[in-house]
């Protein structure tokens, strides 16, 4: 089987993939990517990873994409305050918390690197991605024509070596993943959905994130959790 690189963010989405590949498809040698792009949450999230890299073995890989915050037009890029995300329209949230063609540019990067793997070492790789179904309205680059069209992009872009963009949750409401997750014995309280980025409560020597619990991470987080009859056990600043 092959081995797999998985694009990881921290988030609930991606940490269920980590451990569905780990336990579900017995991946042994996974390699973790981590895009460090400068989002409010880098920290939070990095800690969310690093938990996962240890209870699974997993390789750890730091992309610097610093550029790339500095270039992004979202609020995931910008200190935001608390009143000026409660402004947002319905109609702006999607584009509010856009960033310009991230998802293109972090699977190019995956696949960058599972070609340099299979040039020097031989080994081949797949490239995972978390991304799921998000109703109607939803980012374009988490669509199942997107992942398509990036498919095809890796024949015309690769010299050496047979590659799959592959994201097993596309067609996956977040509540199936919370439940999952339940059965895969995931830690979700060691995930990280907030795009704003509320800092660490620190307690006996251990720091566990807080959520802000108003941004558009957030609420999808609380709405599936509500919807899977779950309770979360993660922190919410703002409740």
């Amino acid at each position: 089987m092959k081995n797999a690189i998985l694009l990881i963010s921290g988030g609930l989405d991606s940490a269920v993939l980590a451990y569905y590949l780990k336990k579900i498809k017995k991946i042994d040698k996974l390699k973790f990517i981590f895009f460090d792009y400068n989002q409010n949450s880098l920290e939070e999230e990095l800690f969310c990873v690093k938990k996962a890299v240890k209870e699974l073995q997993a390789e750890l890989k730091i992309i610097d994409l610093k550029w790339l915050g500095k270039t992004s037009t979202s609020f995931i890029n910008k200190k935001i305050k608390k009143n000026e995300i409660e402004c947002i329209k319905d109609e702006e949230e999607l584009i509010s918390w856009y960033v310009p063609c991230r998802n293109a540019l972090f699977l190019l990067i995956g696949l960058t690197i599972a070609e340099s793997e299979f040039i020097s070492k031989k080994k081949s790789h797949d490239i995972y991605l978390g991304i799921k179904y998000e109703g109607e309205l939803r980012f374009k680059d988490t669509t199942p024509e997107f992942i398509k069209q990036m498919n095809k992009v890796i024949e015309f872009c690769t010299q050496k070596g047979n590659f799959r963009f592959i994201a097993p949750f596309l067609k996956s409401e977040k509540e199936d993943l919370i439940k999952l997750a339940k059965r895969l014995n995931v830690p979700l309280k060691n995930t990280y959905s907030c795009y704003v980025g509320k800092g660490f409560k620190k307690t006996k020597g251990n720091k566990t994130p807080i959520h802000c619990g108003i941004c558009a991470g957030c609420k999808a987080r609380k709405k599936a959790f509500k919807f899977s009859n779950i309770k979360d056990s993660i922190l919410y600043k703002n409740v």
